[in-house]
């Protein structure tokens, strides 16, 4: 936790000190990382939250700090489900969290593929992790400052497009969280920090954060 924490306290600036800094954002992937791992989920009933998860985003919630998702949905392209299916889940998704005290500031999704699946979505784009296209988006909607936020998910290509848009990264073991470090390491792809899941990574962010920072 130390490295980590230096890195942090390094990346973030006390609003006396840097008045017209952005606000700090929390990248989130989805599934595997907010809720259970289902392979293309498909409905709203499908949705189980991680233990933790909530009350993680809770804690980032109280914080001031922003929360966005950023999700590759590609089993729209490939047919899986139509990308209405994905309104009913995200809306479930804001109910469950509501219900235990959190929030989502912002929900953005890819659904396509660049080399897979059905017109108009198998195309390349510049929103599939790990391009960094949906967390550009979130910094300018919630007007943060990718330099002092936060990617966390159980995916390599978390991790590469949240370096791509110059946030400290973290890698979650739940999901394809431990098959992911392999990844990592077999690519030369590094993760800022690795821990068990949402809740631990939430707890790491905010004990290493200034006490007026969001």
């Amino acid at each position: 936790m130390g490295s980590f924490s230096k890195k942090i306290r390094r990346s973030v600036q006390e609003r006396d000190e840097e008045v017209s800094a952005g606000r700090i954002a929390v990248f989130l992937d989805r599934d595997g990382t907010i809720n259970e791992e289902v392979g293309y989920l498909r409905s709203p009933e499908q949705l189980v939250l991680i233990p933790g998860a909530a009350e993680a985003i809770g804690d980032l919630n109280a914080r001031g700090i922003a929360t966005c998702v950023i999700s590759n949905q590609s089993g729209v392209a490939r047919g899986m489900f139509p990308e209405e299916a994905l309104g009913p889940i995200h809306s479930a998704l804001e109910e469950l969290l509501r219900t235990r005290g959190a929030r989502i500031d912002r929900i953005f999704y890819c659904p396509h593929h660049p080399r897979e699946g059905v017109p108009p979505y198998n195309v390349a784009c510049n929103c599939r992790k790990p391009s960094p296209g949906m967390l550009l988006r979130g910094a300018r909607e919630l007007d943060a400052d990718l330099s002092r936020s936060f990617t966390i998910g159980d995916r390599i290509v978390d991790v590469q497009a949240g370096k791509a848009a110059g946030t400290t990264t973290v890698l979650v073991l739940t999901g394809y969280g431990r098959e992911s470090v392999k990844e990592c390491q077999a690519a030369g792809v590094v993760p800022d920090v690795i821990v068990p899941d949402l809740r631990e990574a939430a707890a790491r962010i905010l004990a290493a954060l200034p006490a007026s920072s969001q």
